[in-house]
């Protein structure tokens, strides 16, 4: 079934996308306390003031400017050499208030984004950088509304106040999830072929999509999308089918490895092992 609201696809759509979420990141810190700016958020390590600054350190970033280079501790969270590597415009700005970064990001993100406006580069235009030499101007903004989408809900969660669960940020996102659902059922989840997927959520942003496994001509599975108007030849086996009714966030949480499967809400129609297991292995994003 279409997704509602539908994912932003063109060049207007995905800078307003962003836009819109880190705004909200921008709103949401002018309106902390003091206190508020050292809670923990479901990002391992790091509080309220820490996303933020990671936030404000990526827009730099990837705008061109130089980071502030400075020596990382071996913190318990820093499991990779990429979470190291992020883990610098945090520690370079944990000297820092929480307000004293806020304004940061304020007074840079609407110079940011005056730029992003006026380039004359396309979605299909390879720009490079942090993503790999081929990387498009599409593919650069696609990334940067999660990466700001899942820390808004990060702070959202943490603070309470919970909201944009039907934003353009969030629809994207979902619609990232439903893209890697063939991969990760076939490959991460080891569901056997003759089985269907399918992710029913339930809103704000609400979706439905599915995957049969099979076996291809290699002799291993993989993952054919359903609802695809291309039906399997008549007289196919039956499917076993396992369907996952869950929220939008319930689902966005667990793909962004915020919270662990025991700790969302969902139901199972079918086969309550392999829900299991394709839950377990639906962790899309590093950080």
């Amino acid at each position: 079934m279409p997704m509602h609201p539908s994912a932003p696809d063109d060049r207007t759509g995905l800078i307003d996308a962003f836009d819109h979420s880190v705004q909200s990141i921008i709103d949401l810190g002018f309106s902390c306390r003091d206190e508020e700016f050292d809670v923990q958020t479901e990002c391992p390590g790091w509080t309220v003031k820490d996303q933020i600054a990671h936030v404000v350190g990526s827009e730099k970033s990837f705008a061109g400017l130089p980071r502030v280079e400075v020596p990382v501790p071996d913190y318990p969270h820093l499991r990779s050499d990429f979470a190291r590597f992020v883990e610098v415009d945090v520690e370079a700005r944990r000297g820092r208030s929480g307000r004293e970064i806020v304004a940061e990001l304020a007074e840079f993100h609407p110079r940011h984004m005056a730029e992003l406006r006026a380039s004359e580069a396309d979605l299909d235009t390879v720009i490079g950088g942090f993503f790999g030499p081929d990387t498009t101007f599409g593919q650069y903004l696609h990334r940067r509304i999660v990466d700001a989408w899942v820390h808004e809900q990060d702070l959202r969660s943490a603070l309470d106040r919970p909201g944009n669960l039907d934003s353009p940020g969030a629809a994207t996102f979902t619609a990232d999830i439903l893209a890697a659902l063939p991969r990760i059922a076939a490959r991460a989840a080891g569901v056997g072929a003759g089985h269907a997927v399918v992710i029913d959520v339930s809103g704000p942003v609400v979706a439905r999509d599915g995957v049969r496994v099979v076996t291809g001509d290699d002799g291993r599975p993989y993952g054919e999308t359903l609802f695809s108007g291309h039906d399997r030849p008549e007289g196919e086996e039956q499917l076993d089918v396992t369907s996952i009714h869950l929220t939008t966030e319930a689902l966005t949480r667990r793909a962004a490895g915020r919270r662990p499967v025991d700790e969302i809400h969902y139901t199972v129609t079918g086969d309550d092992e392999i829900a299991r297991r394709v839950l377990e292995a639906l962790v899309i994003v590093t950080h």
